[in-house]
């Protein structure tokens, strides 16, 4: 797959956070598309389908850890990565709790977010 019809999904109501990785991700050519909550988040990824999806932990309404549990007790969205990534300092905990693919502490390194998308888009 052209690395330009990658697509990445992320579930942060930060807006800095956002933009940052909005413009790295997009830098390697991938579709970014961003939610500031996760009302309906079945309905959002379904809309995209996506290669990867990041998620924060305290993201509007219901957070990250139960969003990442509907996605992945989803038949048809299971199968997508999920990469957790909050500034707790238990996120190793929080993202096993949510079932989460990967997770990536805040704040980060440009490059280590960079490296664990790829990784779970070549996977």
């Amino acid at each position: 797959m052209n690395t330009s019809e990658r697509k990445i999904i992320i579930f942060d109501d930060d807006e800095d956070i956002v933009s940052v990785c909005q413009y790295i991700l997009m830098e390697k050519g991938w579709q970014v598309y961003p939610f500031a909550d996760c009302n309906d988040p079945i309905a959002k990824v379904e809309s995209i389908m996506p290669d990867v999806i990041l998620m924060d932990n305290w993201i509007p309404d219901e957070g990250g850890i139960i969003t990442t549990q509907k996605i992945k007790s989803s038949e048809h969205l299971m199968h997508i990565p999920v990469i957790f990534f909050s500034a707790s300092g238990n996120i190793k905990n929080l993202a096993e709790e949510a079932g989460a693919d990967a997770y990536l502490s805040k704040p980060f390194d440009l490059d280590a977010l960079e490296k664990v998308v790829r990784y779970r888009l070549e996977s």
